[in-house]
């Protein structure tokens, strides 16, 4: 049997874990992430790959999200973006 892992339940009121020093909420971001601006989005994106639990990354985004962002993307280590490229490559190729 196998278990499915569950991401966290973020209210939309609430400030998620991976944005300790910013007053931003659930709702905040997902309303960025829908109209930001490009560079509000990348930022918000970044924040969440570099910071989320695997499982609550995919609250926010998807590989779509992260594959028009990804080019403009500075992570604090720059083996991330490699990995993330291998992994849209990766998963482009199942379609």
């Amino acid at each position: 049997m196998s278990s499915v892992q569950v991401g966290t339940t973020f209210q939309p009121d609430e400030r998620p874990y991976f944005f300790w020093e910013y007053e931003i909420t659930d709702s905040q971001i997902h309303e960025l992430l829908r109209q930001g601006s490009s560079l509000d989005k990348t930022w918000l994106i970044t924040r969440i790959l570099e910071y989320a639990k695997w499982e609550d990354i995919w609250h926010y985004l998807t590989p779509a999200d992260i594959h028009q962002h990804l080019a403009n993307m500075r992570f604090r280590r720059p083996a991330d973006r490699e990995l993330w490229t291998y992994a849209l490559n990766r998963w482009s190729q199942r379609d």
